[in-house]
């Protein structure tokens, strides 16, 4: 009898060995998982970030050529803009900083 409270107590032993292996592999996977989505989502931000920077460079390109020539209302629209950007980064930096 004692012999077999000893099996069993080494069954034990073992399967309680192999459940923290398989808890820390699943731990494993859950990290993978969740590093490659991140990865997913930063390289999205990257090519979202990429694509609003060439709109914003040919819009200011296109305010740039209309106040050149001269346009009144152009001159005071981009002066507009160039304002409220400008406010935008001043409450940002204050709300974050």
């Amino acid at each position: 009898m004692s012999e077999a409270y000893e099996r069993e107590r080494q069954n034990n032993a073992r399967l309680e060995e192999l459940s923290a292996k398989v808890s820390s592999l699943r731990g494993v996977t859950v990290d993978i998982y969740d590093n490659a989505r991140s990865q997913d989502v930063i390289d999205t931000t990257t090519d979202t970030f990429s694509s609003m920077s060439s709109q914003l460079k040919g819009s200011a390109g296109r305010l740039g050529r209309m106040a050149a020539s001269g346009n009144k209302v152009a001159i005071l629209k981009l002066s507009g803009i160039i304002i409220g950007v400008f406010l935008v980064f001043y409450y940002m930096w204050k709300l974050f900083f």
